[in-house]
């Protein structure tokens, strides 16, 4: 069994439906990086992440770099574990719009292009094979994080816990799946 350290992004510059379709972390997000850093390097040795694997998303590649520099490693860029994907019907404006009513919802209500149980079960599997080589951390976002979690408590409904920004969530990986071992602080939240 390996331990996998599911982490959201730091508090962003921006949020969906403003003028940045991908910004990165302002001031305050920058300082949740370092200390998420900090603290997932003071773990014990064989639970401390070995690998860091992140969204390409650059809210979530900047959260990750400070971890990934101080293992002197450079994270995996893993598309399976960004954002979730909006309609191609949906313009910019309306992003934000649609994903408070797909939060609001259940996963198999979820109206898009595409199958969203589906997409939920591709982030865990992304994540649990990220856990493949040892332990690891894992950057990336609300959605994300809800979509494998809900998985784990059999869930349809969208939202099952609110991590907070550098809310942490511990999982353990074994051949039988994912299991929950502590979730993360909840906050609360806007769509970012």
């Amino acid at each position: 069994m390996t331990r996998v350290y599911l982490i959201r992004h730091g508090h962003p510059a921006a949020t969906w439906g403003e003028e940045d379709p991908d910004p990165g972390l302002d001031a305050e997000g920058h300082a949740q990086a370092r200390c998420a850093a900090r603290d997932l390097l003071a773990l014990p040795g064989g639970e401390r992440p070995i690998r860091v694997v992140s969204s390409p998303l650059r809210r979530c590649r900047e959260t990750a770099q400070p971890l990934a520099e101080a293992l002197g490693i450079v994270a995996r860029i893993e598309p399976a574990v960004g954002e979730i994907p909006t309609p191609r019907s949906q313009s910019p404006q309306s992003r934000a719009a649609w994903l408070r009513e797909a939060m609001a919802g259940a996963w198999s209500s979820i109206v898009g292009d595409l199958d969203y149980d589906a997409w939920r079960r591709d982030v865990a599997k992304a994540v649990l094979a990220a856990a493949s080589e040892g332990p690891c951390a894992v950057f990336s976002h609300f959605v994300a994080i809800n979509g494998v979690l809900s998985l784990i408590q059999n869930a349809d409904q969208v939202v099952v816990r609110r991590p907070g920004h550098v809310s942490c969530t511990v999982l353990e990986a074994s051949p039988s799946g994912l299991s929950l071992i502590a979730a993360g602080p909840e906050a609360a939240t806007r769509v970012g």
